[in-house]
């Protein structure tokens, strides 16, 4: 019964167990989905203002809330992503130091990330960035770091394109001319216009450095394409190096309406670094009045520019810092809140952990009274058992043989006679006393104010001619603070002990002598019977349900006896 109850129990501590796991990780992942919605929501933002309103400043800000918001080590490919796009708004603002700090950071997370493309963006990034600070050489390094990279084949042609840049400006012509000659048979590239005029574009850069007539032809024909597609930067491109091929050579006419069409174009786009260079062709190419007028606009452009990359700068570190000094108060109240939140947790958890100790403790008593009535009534029914078997032994034993005894008397003698008929009824009324016995013997304790004199009664019983049997004490004793239980336990014990005797010990003299000390009663047995061998568990079996009548009541018993030495049993139990 008991392990059928617990394997109930064990089930139920597990489901608590596994509801206060679950209860927690649904909480996590619950944080972790609206940590990257909240990313999301930011980069989308900065995505909108950079394409359709064409404001960085904004951008700048939503690409680096998203940034702070972002861990590194959980999701690098999305924090590299935004490092990326934060570099290159600076890289376009001239930004060249701040562009480069700001990608340097995404470095230690490029072997953690998945999309190369990711990598490929940051490799590039750093490439330009020392491309147009002149430091060649790195430049160099990151861009064959980018080619190296598993990525689709119309990237690949743009960083060979901007290695060959780099190789221009090395003066290393001919090494940059083939790779532009080779990219000009790609399809991917022939597809795109835009990245077409660019390499043949640079194809006639290339080809006027090598001093080949050739060139002029291609710069021509990337300005067609430039002005097919409506490019205006890529138109105002051509113009500008079509008007420094024509300065070369020392036709200033030409080289002036073309230097003026790229300012133009510049202009519109507000492409300050080119518009100096058109300004400076201008001003190389004019004489007189319009020399003086590009002059003055070279030179408060040069003033501007410095004035709105300062601001730029001094924009985006703005930015950075208010993020950053917003984000260590964030993370100020973050903690306060999560020292709370802590606290609840744990709160949370000792009301989980009290709820299970409780359950456990309710089905350990529910199993422990299960037990116990199951023991009762096992108990209850040996006792019955044990009783019946009694009462049919001592049926067997006594009644049914003198009633045949008696019944044989009556068959073989003759009743006529006086003498006979005394006998019988001699007989009779011996099977009458015993009968009687037996049933006082299994009798209904009285454990009210009569208890007493039923104790006294059953004791008296066994007083016969051959056994003198004195009690002493037992009038003192508080039997009205005895409960039930402990009255019935003593009643039967001492009638236990006094069949034994009879049976048994054969004693003369038997003495029974109560007594109340410190709210105890102290019962002593003594016989002067023949005694039994205490080493002899067969012997001392016969006062097994003594022992257990009086353990069951937390009481003490402890018997002394020898072969030849009589009997004495010492029982002590608390009222």
């Amino acid at each position: 019964m008991i392990p059928k109850r617990i394997q109930l129990v064990t089930p139920i501590i597990a489901l608590l167990l596994v509801l206060f796991s679950c209860h927690k990780d649904i909480n996590d992942n619950l944080k972790e989905l609206n940590n990257k919605l909240e990313i999301q929501k930011n980069i989308d933002k900065a995505a909108v203002f950079y394409h359709n309103y064409n404001d960085t400043d904004s951008s700048f800000f939503y690409y680096n809330k998203a940034k702070l918001l972002c861990d590194p080590k959980k999701d690098p490919d999305s924090y590299v992503s935004i490092l990326n796009c934060m570099a290159d708004i600076q890289l376009n603002h001239g930004d060249h130091i701040g562009s480069e700090t700001t990608i340097t950071d995404a470095i230690p997370y490029l072997k953690s990330i998945k999309d190369q493309t990711n990598v490929w963006n940051t490799y590039t990034t750093l490439g330009t960035n020392y491309l147009r600070t002149y430091n060649l050489n790195d430049a160099l390094l990151y861009y064959n770091k980018a080619l190296g990279l598993k990525v689709d084949e119309s990237r690949k042609s743009l960083t060979k394109s901007d290695i060959a840049s780099v190789l221009l400006e090395q003066q290393k012509y001919n090494e940059a001319l083939q790779i532009f000659l080779r990219l000009s048979t790609k399809k991917e590239l022939q597809q795109k216009p835009e990245y077409n005029a660019k390499n043949i574009d640079n194809i006639g850069i290339c080809y006027n450095k090598m001093s080949d007539p050739r060139g002029i032809q291609y710069l021509n024909q990337a300005l067609q394409i430039r002005e097919e597609i409506k490019n205006k930067s890529g138109v105002g491109i051509s113009n500008l190096h079509i008007a420094s091929y024509y300065d070369e050579n020392k036709a200033r006419t030409l080289a002036k309406k073309h230097a003026l069409e790229a300012y133009k174009k510049f202009s519109e786009i507000d492409n300050i670094d080119n518009k100096l260079s058109s300004l400076k062709l201008l001003i190389k190419n004019n004489s007189d009045q319009e020399l003086k007028k590009y002059s003055i606009l070279y030179i408060d452009l040069v003033d501007s520019i410095f004035e709105v990359r300062q601001k730029a700068k001094n924009q985006f570190a703005r930015i950075k810092y208010d993020s950053k000094r917003e984000k260590e108060e964030n993370l100020k109240l973050k903690t306060h809140k999560a020292e709370n939140e802590l606290k609840l947790e744990r709160q949370k958890s000792r009301n989980i952990i009290s709820y299970i100790i409780i359950i456990l403790s309710l089905c350990l008593i529910l199993i422990l009274y299960y037990y116990l009535t199951s023991k009762a009534n096992r108990e209850k029914i040996e006792a019955a058992y044990n009783s019946e078997t009694r009462i049919s032994k001592k049926l067997h034993d006594e009644l049914a043989n003198d009633i045949y005894h008696t019944m044989a008397f009556a068959e073989n003698r003759n009743l006529s006679l006086a003498e006979n008929r005394e006998q019988l009824l001699h007989n009779l009324d011996t099977i009458y006393a015993r009968t009687r016995d037996i049933s006082k013997e299994n009798a209904i304790i009285l454990t009210d104010e009569n208890y007493i004199s039923s104790l006294k009664e059953m004791i008296s019983r066994f007083n016969t001619p051959n056994i003198n049997l004195l009690i002493n004490g037992l009038d003192t004793i508080s039997w009205d603070e005895v409960d039930k239980v402990k009255k019935t336990a003593i009643y039967r014990a001492i009638q236990e002990l006094l069949v034994n005797m009879k049976k048994h010990s054969d004693a003369s003299l038997v003495a029974i002598i109560f007594k109340e000390s410190k709210r105890d009663i102290i019962i002593n047995y003594t016989d002067n019977g023949k005694g039994i061998d205490l080493n002899k568990m067969i012997l001392k079996n016969g006062l097994h349900n003594i022992e257990n009548r009086i353990l069951a009541i937390k009481g003490a018993i402890d018997i002394d006896s020898g072969l030849g030495k009589g009997f004495k049993l010492f029982i002590k139990l608390p009222i």
